[in-house]
């Protein structure tokens, strides 16, 4: 299988004079992806058209090796997706809304069943699964829509906003069962997500939408071996220091009893000469990495 599961070049949608993406590229991994960005950044459109539910208006998509424009019946068969909306049937059953979502993937009754009654357990729903899900919470019910998108055992798995409602503990749940269903049942998933501490978590790799097009994709234990300037923590005023620092080209951010320095070559050497002349204390002289934060800011700009 190819290590790239969607790949996108210079892809469009518009709904009217709206236009959501404008020009999208990226190219999306295997393990599990973060898909960031703000309220109305395109991430609910890309996924649509990910699954071949809209059509684009130029550029080329890739999914799992085929375009979604061209066939996509035979794709959503091999994809799972949760939606972000909750308007599931309140009066079906949990067990016969994920057989039946099994049958339209293309599987028989009697293994839909089988695979639904599977679904429900993995995700924690076992004992649940004959409970009307109009009877159950919000955690639970997003639980259901895991174990539809999972029954059919997919390539791979949309998730659109999959803790949206639930409660802290709840949300701490929903991020272990994903992580679970990445690793140990090998299924690549792209997960949309407006909260940044959440993807840090769980994923493997970010693509962060902004006007219309990705500001930034990459893995994410790349960030962390960036450096993003230095960090300085004194016993006193800092604000001697990041006058001293600014005279010499520098850009230091006050913030308390603690500085962030950027702008400057030698900056360490640099630093600690002037926390000697100034007579200052020094507690802490560090590099500052990239944050996901730090990323998700800059690409929105």
């Amino acid at each position: 299988m190819s290590d790239v599961v969607i790949s996108a070049r210079g892809v469009q949608k518009s709904y009217g004079s709206n236009h959501v993406l404008q020009g999208l590229d990226c190219d999306i991994g295997r393990g599990i992806t973060g898909l960031l960005g703000p309220n109305g950044a395109g991430k609910s459109t890309f996924m649509g058209l990910v699954l071949g539910l809209r059509p684009r208006q130029g550029g080329t998509l890739n999914v799992l090796g085929v375009d979604p424009d061209q066939s996509g019946p035979e794709l959503r068969a091999r994809l799972g997706y949760a939606p972000e909306h909750h308007d599931l049937p309140g009066d079906v059953q949990a067990s016969d809304l994920v057989r039946h979502i099994a049958q339209l993937h293309g599987l028989p009754r009697r293994a839909a069943t089988e695979r639904a009654s599977d679904a429900l357990w993995q995700v924690g729903l076992g004992e649940e699964r004959f409970r009307p899900v109009g009877t159950m919470s919000t955690g639970q019910r997003q639980r259901v829509k895991m174990a539809q998108a999972l029954a059919h055992d997919p390539d791979l798995l949309l998730l659109d906003e999959p803790t949206d409602g639930l409660d802290p503990v709840q949300r701490d749940d929903m991020l272990a069962l994903i992580r679970r269903v990445g690793s140990e049942f090998g299924i690549d998933i792209l997960l949309s997500s407006h909260l940044l501490e959440e993807v840090e978590r769980v994923c493997d790799s970010v693509v962060i939408l902004a006007n219309g097009v990705v500001g930034h994709s990459g893995a994410l234990h790349d960030l962390g071996s960036a450096t993003a300037g230095i960090r300085i923590e004194l016993d006193s005023d800092p604000q001697p220091l990041a006058t001293a620092l600014a005279a010499r080209g520098a850009e230091a951010a006050v913030e308390g009893h603690t500085l962030t320095v950027t702008g400057v070559d030698a900056a360490a050497d640099l630093i600690r000469d002037l926390v000697a002349d100034l007579g200052l204390g020094l507690r802490r002289l560090e590099p500052r990495r990239t944050t996901l934060e730090d990323v998700f800011i800059e690409a929105s700009q």
